[in-house]
């Protein structure tokens, strides 16, 4: 199934070939799914059938609660409790792992609420959850008369009552609803009314300037319409919607179409890398693999309520910006040193002609190149140098391209050598990995990827000679694979500066977030 791309910022999220498998089928109507990020398990509802599974690679799909109150949409809090919408019961509750049962929300004013439908949880700890009406009709609750006259969105905080933060009759049947990464909007979908609106959280949780984001998700064509929503770690909006799921930037432009073969309610990333997309849809289940994540999620964090250690989840939120300002988790990221070797950049090496050695300079991209990986190390950052290494003679490589043709002609950078090793200042120091390459890019036939897996790490501070090159073909290859890019620019080098600037201000502005090493450097705290 090809799926529909309408820009071209789409197929950075995800490849417009990406097969959809079915993971689990033969359901009556499946919602809520969430993906635990310690057990590693797809946890979803089936309202009709009032019934509660699990889906694990290992075990595939297994009942674990009947009844369930027609339970719908699930999330965790930041202890890993699960937070469950129910039907049946019309409250919000929290789920303890050993059992305990907590009623977070029933009531508002006095009155039953509708019935809870789908909820998100701000990193305050207070929790945000939608009140249509869909749990008192028959098949997907259990039919009984309204006593509210309205169909709102709530926010409730621990210990606290529910509070409305929307205007009584501003939605028909508000649905699916999900923050923005730096969580200064909230996306709140209508499914009759086919739109989503945006509004602006205040300091005090409160919601305000409500505003159409997007409308008209609706087709005579084929089934479908706004239900569950996400928003991945760069701000885009995944909403369902006819023939599988669309896709908005944060600007509201219609990027692209997920392609599913059944009608979907719901959706939500897992697995161990958050770059599985799990889709919840009437009777199956459907699993597809994106190049991107979802926003980071408190409950990502991967702690457990008990107090008992466990090992991290995944983070899978993108590089932060906030009021312009670039924020970076340490311990994900790794720095590369690439090709800043002797042969390539120095006066007197193999390349010297080319004009690199001069350009390094201009860019002072050694003292940039030391300074940045002297604090990343001190902050626990994976320092990794690429070096393009030959044996004598250069066998095994191919003289497919001019590049190859020039160093096999230049005998550069043969083990050994002086043109080989590493410019003075950038030898690596205890704790540094290394990874050799014959390759234009870090990746093409070396270990790089299994040290970042082994690490941990999902943002790659990219850095080396030669710009236009090596440096470019890294990140463009990183943005495919799923990696976060960052690009300080006075710490790369190429022949001249203008080779420099096309690589800089065009290719990698689509692949990287382009900076500075002193941007860098605030970043990593």
């Amino acid at each position: 199934m090809t799926h529909v791309t309408l820009r071209s910022e789409f197929e950075t999220l995800i490849d417009p070939y990406a097969p959809v498998a079915q993971i689990g089928t033969g359901f009556d109507f499946t919602e809520g799914p969430i993906w635990h990020p310690v057990d590693h398990y797809l946890l979803f509802s089936d309202m009709p059938g009032d019934v509660r599974r699990r889906w694990d690679a290992r075990r595939g799909v297994t009942e674990v609660k009947r009844p369930s109150n027609k339970c719908n949409g699930m999330t965790y809090d930041a202890d890993l409790n699960l937070i469950v919408c129910e039907h049946a019961t019309s409250s919000l509750i929290r789920e303890r792992p050993d059992g305990r049962r907590e009623v977070l929300a029933s009531h508002f004013q006095g009155q039953e609420l509708n019935s809870p439908n789908d909820v998100c949880v701000h990193s305050s700890g207070a929790i945000y959850f939608s009140d249509p009406w869909y749990g008192r009709m028959p098949v997907y609750g259990v039919e009984r008369p309204r006593q509210l006259g309205f169909q709102g969105v709530y926010r409730v905080v621990p210990g606290g009552e529910p509070k409305l933060v929307v205007e009584r009759n501003l939605f028909d049947q508000p649905n699916g609803l999900c923050f923005s990464p730096d969580e200064k909007l909230l996306y709140v979908n209508d499914t009759v009314q086919a739109l989503v609106r945006v509004f602006d959280v205040n300091s005090d949780g409160a919601l305000s300037n409500a505003r159409v984001f997007a409308s008209g998700i609706r087709s005579e064509l084929e089934p479908g319409l706004p239900d569950g929503m996400k928003c991945d770690q760069h701000g885009n909006v995944w909403v369902t919607a006819p023939g599988g799921v669309w896709v908005y930037s944060p600007r509201g432009e219609l990027l692209g179409k997920v392609r599913v073969p059944e009608l979907v309610a719901n959706l939500a990333w897992g697995s161990q890398d958050f770059r599985t997309l799990y889709l919840t849809s009437t009777h199956s289940v459907y699993a597809i693999s994106t190049r991107t994540g979802p926003r980071h999620e408190p409950y990502m964090s991967g702690r457990r309520s008990s107090g008992g250690a466990t090992s991290p989840g995944p983070a899978a939120a993108a590089p932060i910006l906030t009021d312009g300002e670039l924020r970076l988790d340490p311990n994900r990221c790794a720095m590369i040193i690439q090709d800043l070797q002797n042969d390539v950049i120095m006066d007197g090496g193999a390349f010297a002609d080319s004009g690199a050695p001069g350009h390094a300079k201009q860019q002072q991209v050694v003292e940039n190149v030391r300074r940045l990986a002297e604090t990343a190390r001190a902050r626990g950052v994976a320092i990794i140098h690429v070096w393009f290494v030959v044996e004598p003679g250069a066998p095994g490589v191919t003289l497919n391209a001019p590049l190859f043709e020039g160093l096999v002609d230049s005998k550069a950078m043969v083990r050994g050598s002086w043109g080989a090793a590493p410019v003075s200042g950038l030898e690596p120091r205890p704790g540094d990995f290394v990874v050799e390459k014959m390759r234009m890019s870090a990746w093409e036939g070396t270990r790089l990827e299994t040290i970042l897996k082994a690490t941990g790490r999902d943002m790659i501070i990219n850095t080396g000679a030669w710009t236009n090159m090596s440096v470019e073909h890294t990140a463009r290859t990183g943005a495919d694979k799923g990696y976060f890019m960052i690009v300080p620019e006075d710490c790369c080098s190429t022949m001249n500066a203008d080779w420099h600037s096309a690589s800089i201000n065009f290719a990698m502005q689509n692949v990287a977030v382009v900076t500075r090493a002193d941007t860098v450097i605030r970043a990593l705290g």
